[in-house]
């Protein structure tokens, strides 16, 4: 291993992780100064309302395709949405795996298993940024930031599949773009609207909380509809 090899997988990663961890901690810092928004109107949900439970359905949603008419009428949508984010995962994951704990790669189904989930990302990635350029609506609400951005996952998560055997005699140029991209993301992401996932637990409580106050959960199912004969 090269001694720039070396340096991208621990010290540069290790630096802008703690960079990473440190713009968190102060957006959230930031976030928690702000006094927790009340509903103004009486609550109209059931007594006492169960404000836990809203919560945490609202904080779950994400993992219900079928409970959000969004995601039930475009399920194909949000099939790409989870194999998108597990190759996200898988790609984090071998950042780690590599300089801590490479022997794990001699296992060929996990090399196999990370292959497949982070291709996967990547032709999803691909075609989201097909959708996003060819897609009249997905143009006007697109900004600079999206193009940018998604290119730059397709371009990392195909380094990434690449980087996954480990051969550091092959393919050590593949490893160095793979673990600098992966420390350029790291730095990018906490100013970029990646990091929209910083925010999901704050808006979601509020979500949860209103839905519960106004009676909107529990969801009340009324009885089915009979179908009636025509003569």
């Amino acid at each position: 291993m090269s001694d720039l090899l070396h340096f991208a997988e621990h010290r540069l990663q290790e630096t802008a992780l703690l960079v990473m961890a440190c713009v968190y901690a102060l957006r959230i810092a930031w976030l928690l100064r702000f006094k927790a928004g009340r509903d103004r109107q009486a609550p109209t949900g059931p007594t006492p309302p169960a404000m836990r439970r809203g919560i945490l359905y609202s904080w779950l949603n994400v993992a219900m395709p079928l409970a959000m008419e969004s995601t039930r009428t475009h399920i194909l949508l949000y099939a790409q949405f989870v194999v998108f984010h597990l190759g996200v995962v898988a790609a984090i994951a071998l950042s780690f795996i590599i300089p801590y704990g490479p022997h794990w790669l001699d296992a060929s189904w996990l090399v196999l298993t990370l292959q497949i989930m982070i291709g996967a990302a990547f032709l999803v990635s691909v075609a989201r940024l097909v959708r996003r350029v060819s897609n009249r609506t997905m143009r006007v609400i697109s900004t600079p930031d999206d193009y940018f951005s998604l290119t730059l996952l397709a371009i990392w998560f195909l380094f990434a599949v690449l980087a996954v055997p480990n051969r550091v005699d092959a393919l050590e140029t593949v490893r160095l773009v793979y673990f600098f991209l992966t420390a350029f993301f790291l730095l990018y992401v906490p100013f970029s609207k990646i990091s929209h996932y910083l925010y999901y637990p704050f808006t979601r409580f509020y979500l949860g909380r209103t839905l519960t106050h106004r009676g909107v959960f529990p969801i009340q199912r009324g009885p089915r509809p009979r179908s009636v004969r025509t003569p």
